[in-house]
């Protein structure tokens, strides 16, 4: 229905998820999906203990997601406790050159396996602001974009986002 109506969808959903999404977005490759937050990585609770193999089912998670080409990646929500930064816990907040490196790794796979293209920089705010400011956020995201083109980087930061929601 989402689809005949010209709509898209919002997938915010946990990495074990990913897969069901794969299958989702392929049986209806017509609609405009939208993946948030990276896929929702989790790193506490029960997955602080075993990261190599939360890393390697989000991964595959990922790749299968990113096969779909009707869905198209949100790169943030990095400040939620779920990722696992402990940020909030600081008396010291985080300043955007250690935000950059921290989240790189994370935000490049998922750049990579999506493409320029169909990935776009998000602000989570106010969730996020609990963790960092809106302005050490966008100078992170900057510093880790900042070996990709012109062109890529305003896809990212802005002509996808225009678009994928048709703004």
């Amino acid at each position: 229905m989402l689809s005949d109506k010209g709509l898209s969808f919002e997938a915010w959903l946990f990495a074990p998820q990913l897969l069901e999404l794969a299958e989702f977005a392929n049986a209806v490759p017509d609609l405009t999906i939208i993946l948030n937050h990276i896929g929702g990585l989790v790193r506490i609770g029960p997955y602080v203990n075993n990261s190599d193999e939360v890393l390697e089912n989000w991964r595959a998670g990922i790749n299968a997601v990113a096969q779909c080409p009707n869905v198209n990646v949100k790169l943030g929500g990095m400040g939620m406790r779920l990722m696992g930064f402990d940020w909030d816990k600081r008396s010291i907040p985080v300043g955007s050159d250690e935000m950059s490196e921290s989240i790189a790794p994370f935000m490049h796979y998922c750049i990579e396996k999506f493409g320029p293209d169909r990935a776009m920089f998000e602000s989570n705010f106010p969730v996020d602001k609990m963790s960092f400011s809106y302005n050490v956020m966008y100078n992170a995201f900057k510093k880790l974009s900042k070996d990709y083109s012109q062109v890529e980087r305003s896809a990212m930061f802005h002509d996808n986002a225009a678009s994928v929601y048709r703004i």
